[in-house]
């Protein structure tokens, strides 16, 4: 039997003599601010940071619950928190964060600026995640006039 033949009864394709056109790795997302798809609020419990991040339109939650990992936050965080616990809330589009070790004790003995966690929320807006290309032309800062 054949080459020919054996491939056409196992049903393999027949080999071309053309190689295999290479795929281009995907292009990667365009990053974003979580400010232009969020907003944020924050305070304090003992030495643990309080964190909520809520999505400005219902369609971005998803995207937020995707993206916005306890990894991704430790790591933006890293060396102000001693550990990070996430709780999503979806009936308000919004996820929870926990800072544990933020606060360096917490409010009434720290001698931190900001004892009770007040600007955590500004600082986790300020983390770029990857989004969507379409999502990126429609939240753009426009320039200031």
């Amino acid at each position: 039997m054949s080459e020919k033949s054996r491939r056409k009864a196992s049903g393999a394709k027949p080999r071309s003599g053309r190689p295999k056109p290479s795929r281009r790795p995907a292009a990667p997302l365009p990053r974003c601010q979580l400010r232009w798809i969020a907003h944020a609020r924050s305070g304090d419990k003992g030495d643990t940071a309080n964190v909520g991040l809520i999505a400005l339109e219902p369609e971005y939650y998803d995207l937020l619950k995707r993206e916005v990992t306890v990894a991704r936050v430790a790591r933006h965080f890293k060396g102000m928190v001693s550990g990070v616990e996430r709780f999503e809330l979806p009936n308000l589009n919004a996820l929870n964060f926990l800072l544990h070790g933020a606060l360096d004790g917490g409010g009434t003995i720290s001698l931190k600026t900001d004892a009770q966690g007040k600007v955590y929320s500004t600082a986790l807006l300020r983390m770029e995640i990857p989004v969507p290309p379409a999502l990126a032309r429609q939240v753009k800062p426009r320039p200031r006039k």
